[in-house]
């Protein structure tokens, strides 16, 4: 009993010297919740951990101070513009609606040079919000080529204060996180103005013009959430600057690209449903692209007074024009969609269609390009040659002398929307969104990891349209539903006796609200199409029960794919019974009414 007590007491005195020195460590090193090296999201700039590190200077001599240059992160040098004259010693930052901020990424003791991000605030109607926000990230002076620098400008058209994104525990910018599988980080929602360069501003002669230019995100029901998007692209030339005198600029710099001034590349893309919400921020459905000569916007200028830095901060600088800018040249809101149409000179365009409903990118669904139908993966030379495209899912159609002009119609083929005048098509069927989003691993090791998706099917069905009699309109579809890369069954129009014209839907004239209806037409009727076919079943004395989970559509989508896949399967039901039962008369009715869209012939007899 005696050693029982004297085990239990020691027990007792461990546990309260331990306690107590777990509450002089806890006393001693308390939790720091202010710390920057964190796994959570950094949405800020790290304030300085020392006020002593700050420096203030007074440019224009006028008492206050007009720069302030700090330390942050442990070792990082970053400089402060007071643009609207506010900045007070005592300051820790500056302000975020017309101040510009400067790290020095390189620690080279130049805050605007060699590798640097520049964020610059400017408030243009003056109620101490920010309008505009550039960002400027150079490369090495020495490097004159593209895609390891970036300008972008964000208007914020919609005032939600949302504008580029930035990783602070990097310094880098990251215009493609998000929170989910598609609340970016960056502005591409709602009502939005993008314009953006992935070259060095000292690279370029004219820094009115930008490479997208611009990036338009449309809100058309003003719910916050967008509806279209459309992205111009003026291609910039290389130029041999330094046998150009006229190109020269501050001594010894010297341009190396030169913008045309013209649009050579437009892409529209439609939430042709409009079911975007939370969880399902983005959801397009279908996009357009429009290449060739294009048209020049060199009309289309833009002023603005916020633009101009302080002057006498210029020194700052390696190149400070973009800071002495007062206008800006490109198609905005209100005349892009018109321009495209009116005033392109397109010698192509391509449609995509998002069949599976799994495109939840920020820009568009991406296209697939005129290329082999079966080899898959980027740059092989498929139809996902494009490393941001969908491997599987999506229906791509392209009309290669643009003689469509971009219009579309309603097939009576299928029932699906067409791109009038494409000479062919192709739907990799990705039936229920297995291999979702089809990201590719375009962006490398620097995404979040449900982006890093990388199963990709190996094989697919596969649908072809054509177009055999050149009149604009699809009127063959070959089908490899098996994926053995063989047409197993061919279906053309003229054989069965039926038409391939449809009402063509005037995309200029539609815009997006008479595009949202004419899916919404789409959408019912496919699924009155569906339940003719369940009529015809019943008729024949074949069970629909099988096809319970397609029976019940809630959404609109639901009613298009549902539709069409019920219709499907029924129709092949009707095919095998009608063989087994050895009536190929039966079979030639049954396709003359699936292929027409018009079960009545059928329901009649």
């Amino acid at each position: 009993m005696t050693i029982r007590l004297l085990t239990y007491s020691l027990i007792l005195l461990l546990l309260h010297v331990q306690g107590y020195l777990f509450a002089q460590h806890e006393e001693n090193s308390p939790a720091d919740p202010g710390s920057t090296k964190t796994l959570l999201t950094p949405f800020r700039l790290p304030l300085p951990a020392d006020t002593g590190t700050i420096r203030y200077i007074d440019l224009d001599h006028d008492g206050d101070p007009d720069v302030l240059q700090t330390i942050i992160d442990g070792n990082i040098p970053v400089q402060w513009i007071d643009d609207d004259d506010d900045m007070k010693k005592g300051d820790m930052e500056g302000d975020t609606d017309n101040d510009c901020l400067m790290i020095d990424r390189n620690k080279d003791g130049r805050y605007g040079g060699s590798q640097d991000l520049i964020i610059d605030w400017d408030d243009e109607d003056g109620d101490g919000k920010a309008d505009i926000q550039v960002l400027v990230e150079n490369s090495k002076t020495s490097y004159k080529g593209k895609w390891k620098s970036h300008i972008v400008y964000i208007f914020d058209t919609d005032h939600d204060g949302i504008f580029n994104y930035v990783d602070w525990s990097a310094f880098k910018p990251e215009a493609w996180d998000h929170s989910g599988r598609c609340r970016f980080y960056q502005d591409y929602m709602g009502q939005s103005l993008m314009l953006k360069t992935h070259i060095s501003t000292f690279s370029i002669s004219d820094l009115r013009y930008n490479w997208e230019n611009p990036f338009l995100f449309y809100d058309e029901d003003h719910d916050g959430y967008t509806e279209m998007a459309i992205r111009l692209v003026d291609e910039p030339e290389n130029v041999k600057t330094k046998k150009n005198k006229k190109e020269r600029h501050d001594g010894d710099k010297y341009y190396t690209f030169s913008f045309t001034k013209k649009i050579s590349l437009a892409q529209l893309t439609f939430d042709l449903d409009n079911d975007n919400r939370a969880g399902n921020e983005f959801d397009y459905d279908m996009s357009l692209q429009f290449s060739g000569t294009g048209f020049s916007y060199a009309g289309q200028v833009h002023h603005y007074n916020s633009l101009r830095g302080l002057p006498a901060a210029d020194r700052y600088f390696y190149d400070p024009r973009w800071r002495r800018l007062n206008e800006l040249i490109y198609c905005g809101h209100d005349t892009a969609y018109r321009m495209i149409f009116d005033r392109g000179q397109w010698s192509s365009c391509w449609m995509v269609f998002d069949e599976d409903d799994d495109c939840q990118r920020w820009e568009r669904v991406e296209f697939y390009m005129p290329l082999d139908p079966f080899i898959h993966g980027a740059n092989k030379g498929g139809l996902d040659n494009n490393p941001q495209a969908d491997v599987s899912g999506d229906r791509g159609e392209w009309d290669l002398d643009c003689s469509g002009k971009g219009n579309l119609y309603i097939s009576p083929m299928d029932g699906k929307l067409h791109l009038l005048g494409a000479e062919t098509g192709y739907w990799r069927i990705d039936q229920m969104a297995l291999y979702f989003q089809g990201w590719q691993g375009w962006r490398g090791q620097n995404i979040q990891p449900q982006d890093m998706i990388f199963e990709e099917p190996k094989s697919f069905a596969t649908i072809k349209y054509e177009d055999t009699d050149r009149n604009g309109f699809f009127d063959k579809m070959s089908f490899d539903m098996d994926g053995d890369h063989k047409w197993e069954t061919q279906i053309r129009l003229a054989d069965l006796g039926l038409t391939d014209t449809a009402a063509i839907l005037i995309t200029s004239k539609e815009g997006y609200k008479g595009l949202h209806q004419a899916y919404g037409d789409m959408a019912n009727n496919m699924w009155i199409f569906a339940l003719q076919a369940m009529k015809v079943a019943d008729k024949y004395h074949l069970n629909t029960s099988w096809y319970a989970f397609l029976k019940n559509p809630v959404t609109e989508h639901e009613k298009y794919f549902n539709g069409f896949w019920l219709a499907w399967y029924i129709y092949r039901d009707l095919v095998n019974w009608s063989k087994a039962n050895h009536n190929k008369q039966l079979i030639r009715k049954i396709n003359r009414a699936y292929f027409s869209f018009n079960w009545d012939p059928l329901l009649k007899n």
